[in-house]
């Protein structure tokens, strides 16, 4: 083994000059070492660019005292990023996920790309370990690339093998892996927990993404059986299915037997299930993402939630009304992959009302998700020709195949009912249902 280019932090930083444009990876796979410390580099640069997706870390360069100095791009907003949109520092890159590199890099080309990856091993490769959505093309597109070893990342197996030769500079870092904060599911996510297995059959492929809704869905797994996994995101709950024999993948066919995925990100039990694990393949994202590649599987079963649904079915799951809260992320293309998959099925789920502050009187008041029209700038995520099932704590509406007054009457069914009334005689004054078609 020729040697390896280790370099300190501080060298690393000394690389980004004025006006370059750093990609880091998404969520555990950006590089927290240079992260943590990009800030110092403030009173040196008038401005350069981050490119991020989903960060986990609420870094020193994200706050207002450094504002102007760092613009930050990003595929999926997190808390301290929501912050600097605010103050006119961060933007968002709308894409779909299995093509959010492929895109990016049809406009954009990146100076440098800084990541996490595990320990070199005895022969020189380095896992890109908790993720591939966009990393490795990234890669390859920089003129230089550093890379964090550490040795708390787990080593996985699928598109995430690196050789050292490839990487310009290596930092030695020894942080732990982000974890996930575990969301306990409640009341309401019960219930719609127990609705959405309700539709899983044994045998089926499923796709579950963060949050108490999907964890409840996990959680009401357990009696079935031989499910598979094909799905954006590896969480915590699918590794305890796995680890509890419920996940086996014997009936998928595309990759059979394994749990197919394109980052991972949870907990310390988590990370230690996918180390040295063969059973778990982490692919590149333009290829587990991609709707077909997803319809391979017969019976892909694709649960998301969002924000705000309208009458017709168009799904708010990213901003509420025109500020960007969050992302589209995988959402689309797991609901179309389900929705090509022979005998799929698509959930999104959502509770059917929240608590919002009265600009008058200061109050919270109780207010329904679901609404006659979206909120004036909210982006559509999904649109109401991909929506199958909707799902709230009051039941499911089965949309695929069913005209706009059949898809009104099935959705103000699933509102909350003080809001059902209100609901129908808003989508009649608003011309979506005839006064003699709402009964």
């Amino acid at each position: 083994m020729t040697e390896i280019n280790y370099i300190t932090v501080q060298e690393g930083l000394d690389k980004i000059k004025d006006g370059m444009h750093v990609v880091t990876g998404l969520g555990c796979s950006e590089a927290q070492a240079m992260l943590t410390q990009i800030h110092t580099i403030s009173d040196r640069i008038n401005q350069i660019r981050i490119s991020n997706c989903l960060s986990m870390v609420d870094y020193e360069f994200m706050h207002e005292e450094y504002s102007g100095k760092f613009l930050l791009a990003s595929w999926f907003y997190s808390r301290g990023i929501q912050g600097m949109h605010d103050r006119g520092d961060a933007t968002f890159i709308p894409n779909n996920l299995h093509l959010a590199g492929e895109h990016f890099l049809a406009t954009n080309t990146p100076d440098i790309y800084i990541g996490a990856c595990s320990s070199i091993d005895k022969h020189g490769y380095v896992s890109l370990s908790t993720g591939n959505t966009y990393e490795r093309k990234m890669m390859d597109a920089a003129d230089i690339v550093i890379l964090e070893t550490n040795p708390n990342y787990p080593r996985t197996f699928g598109d995430v093998q690196v050789h050292y030769s490839e990487v310009d500079f290596f930092i030695q870092a020894d942080h732990k892996v982000p974890e996930l904060p575990v969301v306990e599911p409640k009341e309401k996510d019960e219930i719609i927990g127990k609705y959405i297995a309700d539709f899983i059959n044994d045998g089926d492929c499923i796709q579950l993404g963060i949050g108490g809704i999907p964890n409840a869905v996990a959680k009401s797994l357990y009696g079935k059986k031989d499910l598979g996994v094909h799905t954006e995101m590896l969480t915590a709950e699918v590794a305890k299915l796995a680890k509890a024999g419920v996940i086996t993948g014997k009936n998928k066919q595309s990759e059979k037997g394994k749990i197919v995925t394109t980052f991972i990100m949870g907990d310390q039990e988590l990370y230690d299930f996918v180390d040295d694990n063969p059973a778990v393949m982490v692919l590149d994202g333009n290829y587990v993402n991609n709707p077909y590649n997803i319809a391979k599987n017969d019976n892909q079963v694709s649960i998301n939630t969002t924000l705000e649904v309208d009458l017709t079915g168009q799904c708010a799951s990213e901003s509420i009304g025109s500020r960007q809260f969050s992302g589209t992320g995988g959402q689309v293309d797991t609901v179309r992959g389900a929705n090509y998959s022979k005998g799929g099925r698509s959930f999104i789920a959502l509770y059917s009302t929240y608590m919002k502050k009265d600009p008058v009187t200061g109050e919270r008041v109780e207010t329904s998700k679901i609404v006659s029209q979206l909120t004036p700038g909210a982006a559509v995520t999904l649109q109401r020709n991909d929506v199958d099932y909707l799902v709230t704590e009051y039941g499911v509406a089965h949309l695929k195949g069913k005209n706009s007054f059949e898809r009104i009457k099935s959705i103000i069914n699933i509102a909350h009912p003080k809001f059902r009334d209100e609901l129908l005689q808003q989508a009649i004054d608003i011309g979506l249902i005839g006064e003699h078609h709402a009964v």
